[in-house]
């Protein structure tokens, strides 16, 4: 049952986690960072392990990043719906989501072109093109154009690149291509340039990072408003209306730009989706995970009871079948599409590359990821007791790591184990240590995984635990469901 809360259990100016209780936590994690990025720099730079790094470190980014995203959906979703329950809550998610625009600085190492070369065959492509072909200003018709001519000898363009005027030298170069491959990147122009990608990706950071930025700000400025009224509810709500279409967008382009981009010819238009119920499911594993040791610290105990774990377990429960229909959704129609440049993803997931199996955990991600949590959420004492739920949201997010190093990793095998003439290494074999590779997936890890910790722990310490001045606290302190 739970538990009976009035106005006088409220503290007039809310409740905030003592310093010494997240000091340590700050500490050990920012020295962590600083070894790692360290760490990180000189791998990054090495010639043996510097090509296969730069996908440790990209899958470390999008682990992380899919809670940060999460916890933005589930702050934008709270105040869109008129959440009450979720008030109690509501600040961890905004501390969540609020780490979002501080991993700009996670995302720098992808935006160098040498890093870049490694993980975007699309953009060595571009770049190989830009330093062969040279864009000559013509006239055509009265009217300025641009046309491609070849200025290095290469086996892939014929002696005179391929005639017309376009209106852009950006474009001309880009159409000088003869590979019959190729075909599928020139179709997908406008959409896969490197100045189209570096732009979207600015974009990402600066309007999600605005949206979450205010919604927070909004929340923590009615903590110390002295005559607190539901003027500020009402912005908030119109605030996350607007952003929540802009975190749909961008949440399925981070997606498309740095994970589907890895291979510019495989395409699927459920791959967002999917991404999508990454974000959901494991953000509110971390919520649940954060408001555990908060209480065991003695913090929302008042505001907080079993009632909330039900509504958060039922939650996970259910994004836990959403990330299973989109999954099968997705294979099966690639499967009965029989399409080449779709199949290739799972062609190459259901095969091995020597040092992994990955057929193997591709079968067994159907049954961990889903039969097991599916089952034993069911139950409703399962969502309501600690004790049970806390090693579940453990289990799901390691299930998660599973599920995007199956996304990610497989690419680097055939990536990098040919000759990238594109990037400037033929004749050269790129990945030299393979089976050492998964070294730096670790490293890479933790270095993301610790700068992570301490951007959320910083954001937990930085306002009162809960919305204390929330006209619906006392609605949400009073749960039952």
């Amino acid at each position: 049952m739970a538990h009976h809360v009035t106005s006088q259990d409220i503290p007039a100016n809310g409740e905030q986690i003592a310093k010494k209780d997240l000091s340590k936590v700050k500490l050990i994690s920012l020295l962590i960072f600083v070894a790692g990025a360290i760490a990180s720099f000189l791998l990054f730079s090495n010639e043996t392990w510097g090509a296969g790094y730069a996908y440790s470190w990209l899958f470390a980014f999008i682990f992380f990043i899919t809670l940060t995203l999460g916890g933005v959906f589930w702050t934008t979703l709270h105040h869109v719906t008129n959440s009450g329950w979720g008030v109690s809550i509501r600040r961890i998610m905004e501390n969540l989501g609020f780490v979002f625009p501080f991993f700009a600085v996670i995302a720098i190492p992808l935006m160098i072109p040498s890093v870049q070369d490694d993980l975007y065959e699309w953009m060595n492509r571009h770049r190989y093109v830009q330093q062969t072909v040279e864009a000559v200003e013509v006239k055509v018709d009265g009217k300025k154009g641009y046309e491609a001519k070849v200025v290095a000898g290469t086996e892939d363009l014929d002696e005179h690149a391929p005639g017309g005027a376009y209106k852009s030298p950006e474009k001309a170069q880009l159409y000088a291509t003869h590979e019959p491959y190729d075909h599928l990147l020139k179709v997908k122009k406008w959409y896969m340039s490197l100045e189209n990608w570096l732009t979207r990706v600015i974009l990402f950071f600066v309007v999600l990072g605005a949206g979450i930025f205010f919604l927070r700000k909004f929340s923590i400025d009615q903590d110390k408003d002295p005559n607190p009224t539901t003027r500020r509810l009402i912005l908030t709500r119109k605030l996350s209306c607007a952003v929540m279409p802009f975190f749909a967008v961008i949440a399925t382009f981070i997606a498309f730009d740095f994970m589907m981009g890895t291979d510019y010819k495989w395409f699927s238009t459920m791959y967002g989706v999917w991404f999508f119920a990454g974000c959901a499911l494991n953000s509110m594993a971390v919520l649940i995970l954060t408001l555990t040791w908060l209480r065991s610290k003695g913090y929302l105990t008042t505001v907080t009871s079993q009632e909330h774990y039900h509504i958060m377990g039922k939650l996970m429960h259910a994004f836990v079948i959403f990330w299973a229909y989109v999954s099968f959704s997705q294979f099966m129609l690639i499967w009965y599409a029989n399409i080449t440049e779709e199949t290739t993803y799972f062609l190459l997931r259901n095969s091995s590359d020597g040092s992994v199996n990955w057929n193997l955990w591709s079968t067994l991600l159907v049954f961990l990821h889903f039969a097991l949590p599916f089952a034993v959420l069911l139950p409703h004492y399962m969502k309501k007791k600690v004790k049970f739920v806390v090693p579940i949201c453990i289990y799901l997010l390691v299930m998660h790591i599973l599920d995007l190093y199956i996304a990610i990793i497989p690419e680097r095998g055939p990536s990098l184990s040919v000759m990238n003439k594109f990037a400037g290494h033929e004749g050269e074999i790129l990945l030299t240590a393979p089976h050492k590779a998964y070294l730096g997936d670790i490293v890479a890890f933790i270095t993301v995984g610790a700068f992570f910790v301490f951007v959320f722990v910083r954001n937990l310490g930085s306002a009162n635990t809960y919305p204390n001045r929330d006209p619906r606290i006392l609605e949400s302190a009073n749960l039952h469901n």
